[in-house]
């Protein structure tokens, strides 16, 4: 299985990203040293979809899959696409302060602490829909590392299109969420623009 291995301050640098989108609360002190040179229109729609897929962890392949998917909805191709990638289950765990970051999120649930509707599930990819109530396993819900985890993440916002329970470790998917809802500093138009080259 392919594994994304980037310093993730320095990929933040690169690509002028606040690690907060992240789950990330360092800074990194240096400055990314850049010619005064303007970037080309294809460079802007390269750099979007590069941080879109390094926001939500996703490799080129999987990423082009979603990008098909969404092209086959009805409906704003980059909207759907940017639904997509928010309603994925690892996503889901992050935004409910379930993990500190997406990373650890996916950690999560490739070791089978999750359940949707009362089903172990171990595929971060997987599509959450509305109604889907996602849950920490019995057995893991007293453990050290969720108690960490949820000291952390005590302040951390919850989008309005879940409703979480955070003393029963659990939540329940109101909706799927509209592009208004989500809250990741890609413009997806310029996405869009360059897939459909």
């Amino acid at each position: 299985m392919a594994v994304n291995r980037v310093p993730v301050l320095k990929r933040c640098r690169s690509l002028g990203l606040d690690p907060v989108y992240l789950g990330i609360d360092k800074k990194s002190n240096r400055e990314l040293k850049r010619a005064n040179r303007k970037m080309s229109e294809y460079g802007l729609q390269l750099r979007e979809k590069q941080k879109a897929k390094f926001i939500y962890g996703v490799l080129e392949k999987p990423f082009r899959t979603y990008y098909k998917k969404a092209k086959q909805m009805k409906g704003m191709v980059g909207e759907n696409l940017m639904i997509m990638l928010e309603s994925r289950l690892d996503n889901v765990i992050f935004r409910m302060g379930f993990g500190r970051t997406r990373r650890e999120c996916r950690q999560i649930v490739d070791h089978k602490q999750v359940l949707v509707n009362g089903k172990s599930v171990n595929i971060p990819s997987y599509l959450v829909k509305a109604g889907d109530v996602i849950s920490v396993r019995e057995n893991k819900k007293e453990s050290t590392r969720f108690k960490d985890i949820m000291e952390t993440t005590a302040g951390r916002m919850v989008p309005e299109w879940l409703d979480v329970d955070r003393e029963n470790m659990k939540a329940t998917v109101k909706q799927l969420p509209t592009r208004e809802m989500i809250d990741v500093p890609v413009d997806e138009m310029l996405i869009v623009e360059l897939y459909s080259k």
